[in-house]
């Protein structure tokens, strides 16, 4: 028999490098398969269907979601976003670890339908450091990024809801701390019930 794959969830403020964090994950372990998402939005230049994301219209979105086929959706803005659970159950039944790269209204979603999932809250190192990492993106307006730094502040109180948080004090540390993690979730006796059951 196959052991199942473990389910990873990233989150965290937006700031907090969960997206480079994820991305260089990725990189360092070839065994990862990350959850492509589905969005009513757009694409953007350069974006690939079936690789970025599945964009599909509201019409097949909201069906989607009338038939129970969404781990977790959120409405962000005009938009819709969501993970297909069909490539999620299927891929985990196959042995594969999945990792999901979902805001934190998603993340608890997942862990109240998957228990076994394994959340990770990506934190930045102080507030002072968040301020600054959005500021030099140069991307967004001053109002733009004073509302997101109220949403981080709401944000870091469900931290404690996660079963671990990293501080992205360097990504190659961030990394290295979520791969303990995934040693560590793999030790767990459950993993080991052929071994034990064989002393019988």
């Amino acid at each position: 028999m196959k052991k199942r794959g473990l389910l990873l969830v990233l989150s965290g403020p937006s700031g907090a490098g969960k997206g480079t964090v994820c991305r260089a994950l990725l990189k360092n372990e070839p065994s990862l398969r990350l959850s492509v998402s589905a969005t009513t939005r757009p694409p953007r230049p350069g974006e690939v269907d079936n690789v970025d994301y599945f964009f599909l219209d509201s019409e097949i979105f909201n069906k989607m979601i009338k038939d129970g086929e969404f781990l977790e959706y959120a409405q962000v803005y005009n938009n819709y976003y969501g993970t297909p659970q069909p490539f999620v159950e299927e891929s985990l039944k196959e042995g594969h670890d999945i990792i999901l790269e979902i805001d934190i209204q998603g993340a608890l979603q997942v862990k109240e339908k998957y228990p076994e999932a394994v959340l990770i809250f990506i934190a930045p190192p102080s507030k002072f450091d968040l301020k600054k990492r959005l500021f030099s993106r140069g991307a967004d307006a001053r109002e733009v990024i004073e509302k997101r730094l109220h949403c981080a502040s709401d944000e870091m109180k469900l931290a404690d809801r996660y079963d671990y948080i990293v501080v992205n004090d360097q990504v190659i540390r961030a990394v290295e701390r979520i791969r303990s993690i995934i040693i560590a979730e793999k030790s767990r006796p459950h993993n080991f019930k052929r071994l034990l059951n064989s002393f019988n």
